[in-house]
């Protein structure tokens, strides 16, 4: 039986026994996973239920693919820049491409920036109770800003630190222009 699974914004056919390399998802080298997005499934000419079919994959390992060079380079300028990338990939072993969910074990394929915020996510709890404790400390802060502002208030204005308009010296005057001592001056 084949199947035509989607991971990684790209789209595979896969059967048991394919290996295949697709982006990063998260686990660790010898886990067990589910491919649940299957867009199509059928055995030789004969189509099955997309819906009902999954696939179960075994990682092989975590890897990354072959260098891709990025060169940048600005004509007549003398910008060159030159940087090299190398993309993470999962490798994966299909075990078992059927009908219906045969090890209920098997964790769901997801890619691992998704892991990486579901692991954020835990940690959001605990930072939202320590801005409520804030909060109480913030009602306490603004009463002492606020009698602060009221002494200020009270506090009487120096006279020396306004200055008025005609107090302040008027601008400068421009030089008159300097005679250039060309041969025009001389005649």
């Amino acid at each position: 039986m084949f199947a035509v699974v989607r991971t990684g914004g790209k789209q595979y056919r896969v059967a048991a026994g394919d290996k295949i390399a697709v982006e990063k998802l998260a686990g660790e080298a010898g886990e067990t996973i589910t491919l649940d997005d299957v867009l199509m499934a059928g055995e030789g000419d004969n189509l099955a239920d997309a819906s009902k079919v999954t696939v179960s994959a075994e990682v092989i390992a975590q890897a990354k693919s072959e260098k891709v060079i990025v060169f940048k380079k600005r004509r007549r300028h003398n910008y060159r820049r030159k940087a090299g990338h190398r993309q993470h990939m999962t490798l994966l072993r299909i075990t078992d491409v059927g009908e219906g969910g045969k090890k209920p074990a098997a964790k769901k394929a997801a890619p691992a920036k998704k892991a990486d915020e579901a692991a954020t996510e835990e940690k959001k709890p605990a930072a939202k109770k320590a801005p409520a404790k804030k909060a109480e400390s913030k009602g306490a802060a603004a009463e002492t800003k606020s009698t602060a502002a009221e002494a200020k208030k009270a506090a009487p204005k120096k006279a020396g630190a306004t200055k008025k308009a005609a107090d302040k010296k008027p601008a400068a005057k421009k030089a008159a222009p300097k005679a250039s001592g060309g041969k025009a001056d001389k005649k």
